[in-house]
């Protein structure tokens, strides 16, 4: 089967983010670093550099296109993103933690590089993210760089991603309702994807609605992720995903598909899709990208 032209876009943001991330993560130390220790920062470009789609610098890239913004802002926006994101795997792949030894289709970090470089790279990696904004390298106003910072902190601290892996962590030993694991889900999971929505915005310089529309249409695509993620949880196979499945029956874990089953998920998902196409139906085909992404995450294989 030949690939999409929606899939090639994907495939060559990825590309440019790997090799951004390359180039910051190189042995040379930065202006006020001391040195760059090598197994730390073997650990840290095993956790960063191992592919994956590069969704959330994806849709950086997108949202700031959509708005008009600096494509190379956005290039860097993105992978301080994907370096929260990875520092965010690598931490919940430990084994006080989800505790897996395959990511990708490859060794976990603690695997690979032992428990203690796991977690320091994990811990460089957030930090990292919001060197990478603050840079000069990063051509954008200091207004902007604020704004980003004080978002992605937000999206991604105890009110956003970490807050939202404590509740999953209790998930497995209670039972949350509905409205708890639309929570917890919006914070682990949808978090970083509405940031990266929203970055688009303050990147493109938008207006407040800008902003909101993006954050809008972030949310409802960062459901549909992770109901996404429990279904293919539920019926992929692990060489597909890359990591192991059916984790989430394993261990009793509460998410809307073991709560209301695979047929109601599969629906809401299509529901999901459409609330994002209606969000940005007064754009016409100045959408099509992020529609076909939302498209895109509702149908995803892995």
């Amino acid at each position: 089967m030949s690939e999409t032209s929606f899939e090639i876009r994907l495939k060559s943001c990825a590309a440019e983010v790997e090799a951004c991330l390359t180039g910051i993560l190189s042995e040379e130390p930065q202006p006020d670093e001391i040195a760059r220790p090598a197994p730390l920062l073997a650990a840290m470009r095993h956790g960063v550099l191992n592919g994956g789609k590069r969704l959330r610098p994806f849709l950086v890239m997108e949202s700031t296109a959509f708005l008009g913004g600096d494509r190379q802002a956005a290039l860097r926006i993105g992978a301080a993103l994907e370096c929260v994101h990875s520092y965010s795997l690598v931490h919940d792949d430990l084994p006080a933690m989800d505790d897996d030894d395959l990511r990708r289709g490859q060794p976990t970090v603690h695997i690979a590089y032992g428990e203690a470089n796991a977690i320091l790279a994990g811990d460089s990696l957030l930090t990292l993210a919001f060197d990478i904004i603050a840079a000069p390298q990063t051509n954008l106003s200091d207004r902007q760089k604020t704004e980003l910072v004080l978002a992605l902190a937000r999206a991604s601290g105890i009110g956003g991603m970490a807050g939202g892996q404590a509740l999953d962590l209790a998930a497995e030993t209670s039972a949350p309702d509905e409205a708890a694991i639309v929570t917890l889900q919006a914070m682990k999971t949808g978090a970083l994807i509405r940031f990266a929505c929203e970055a688009g915005a303050i990147i493109a310089g938008g207006s407040a609605g800008d902003r909101r529309l993006m954050r809008s249409y972030g949310e409802t695509i960062g459901l549909a992720f992770q109901l996404a993620d429990d279904l293919l949880d539920l019926t992929a196979d692990a060489k597909t995903m890359g990591k192991a499945t059916g984790k989430d029956a394993a261990r009793s874990k509460g998410t809307l598909v073991s709560l209301h089953g695979q047929a109601w998920a599969e629906t809401r998902l299509a529901a999901l899709v459409a609330e994002a196409a209606t969000l940005l139906q007064p754009f016409g085909n100045r959408a099509d990208i992020l529609n076909q992404t939302a498209r895109f995450i509702a149908n995803r294989s892995h």
